[in-house]
């Protein structure tokens, strides 16, 4: 079977919090940490790549502040030194070719940015870009460069690198938003599924036509994590469409719309649908999803590991947390977890310490009972050698 892997490794300088960073990602990650440490940083920067291809670096900045509000300064006197922001994404397409991607991005005097360096390479194909000048490229003819773009966008016509930039626009980060699944929505594109689930009765229904095999999973998993839910379905009312829900009171079964439905509810029907949506044809290779388990009782976490797992058999996925019930299972193993820890106000990542992998490894702790101790600690040896990682080969492969 074909692994979900897509990212293999993520290397980041100074994205907001985070000033070094350097780690793998396996079919299913824990991004692990307290509140403010970091974690939805990690999965914002992945998420600037995609918004930055699929509509500009301009407006994937502008949306975050600027790039003044997304790049880390340096400590020092004063305000710092200001910094490049740095994105590496080194990834597998199809399950066997390798690649990667990587980008850095400098203010420059007064106003404005530009991209100091961009390179690309899939298979045997290969780009170099240098404020706003081709160095080097496998191709015999390139699209023309401008330092305030992303080359990729315009190398996405060539087909070398149209899977490279299909993929990376395909990735899906999701903080659901229940007041926005609630209120009637107007039709939408239903092949993906937005940030906040405000398209969410669109994609139910768009299931439920071309891969009702998806919706039976989304149901399933929703029935175990809300038993009383017995099924789900778009309805439309007038120019609108909601959701309608079956669910058992009584031992009748009665209909009732989204906006009857608890927060708890409807998060978790927009986690499971992030989490299985997409026909055969249009398929995110990523899902990031932040804490999952939000208004949800704990004692559905089992059934929410559940669904994670099974779909990260077919997709990479991401998730942040900090809760220990998620974690409290013998099935999490530590190379699923990434430790994120704040230290004098910079984010550091790592995977587990050998002293938490031993105890889990010999199942003397889960991995939520490790974190309720405060014993989910990163490797320290690892910490200190991510700030050497190049963000660059800087040779044709």
């Amino acid at each position: 079977m074909k692994s979900p892997i897509f990212l293999n490794r993520v290397l980041l300088r100074n994205y907001k919090s985070i000033a070094d960073c350097d780690v793998r990602l396996g079919p299913l990650t824990y991004l692990v940490g307290a509140n403010g440490a970091g974690k939805s940083n990690f999965l914002d920067a992945l998420q600037l790549v995609r918004d930055a291809l699929s509509i500009s670096l301009d407006n994937a900045l502008n949306t975050r502040g600027g790039l003044t509000e997304v790049r880390r300064r340096s400590s020092g006197h004063g305000r710092g030194r200001p910094t490049n922001v740095g994105i590496r994404l080194d990834f597998t397409l199809d399950g066997a070719i390798p690649g990667h991607y990587a980008f850095d991005v400098a203010a420059l005097a007064g106003y404005g940015y530009a991209v100091q360096t961009e390179e690309c390479a899939v298979d045997a194909a290969y780009f170099r870009v240098e404020r706003g000048v081709l160095r080097s490229s496998t191709e015999p003819a390139f699209p023309a460069v401008t330092p305030d773009r992303l080359a990729l966008v315009g190398a996405s016509g060539m087909a070398a690198f149209r899977p490279v930039f299909d993929a990376l626009t395909s990735m899906g980060f999701y903080n659901l938003n229940p007041k926005s699944m609630r209120e009637p929505q107007n039709p939408q594109d239903g092949r993906l599924l937005k940030p906040g689930g405000e398209n969410i009765a669109s994609v139910l229904g768009q299931l439920q036509r071309e891969a009702p095999e998806r919706m039976a999973e989304i149901r399933n998993h929703l029935k175990t994590v809300a038993p009383m839910v017995h099924g789900v379905e778009r309805k439309q009312i007038g120019p609108f469409e909601t959701l309608e829900f079956r669910q058992e009171m009584a031992g009748t079964k009665h209909l009732f719309p989204a906006q009857n439905m608890s927060d708890g509810t409807l998060r978790a029907l927009g986690v499971l649908t992030a989490l299985f949506q997409g026909s055969r044809n249009e398929t995110p290779l990523l899902i990031g999803i932040e804490e999952p388990e939000t208004a949800l009782h704990p004692a559905t976490s089992a059934a929410l590991r559940e669904a994670l797992a099974k779909a990260s058999e077919q997709r990479q996925i991401i998730v942040t947390s900090h809760s220990p019930d998620l974690l409290d299972s013998p099935d999490i193993t530590a190379d699923q977890l990434l430790t994120v820890v704040s230290q004098d106000g910079k984010t550091r990542m790592a995977p587990l310490d050998q002293a938490s992998r031993s105890a889990m490894r010999d199942q003397l702790f889960s991995a939520g009972e490790l974190l309720r101790l405060n014993q989910l600690d990163p490797d320290i040896t690892l910490l200190d050698t991510q700030r050497h990682s190049p963000l660059f080969e800087g040779a044709l492969p």
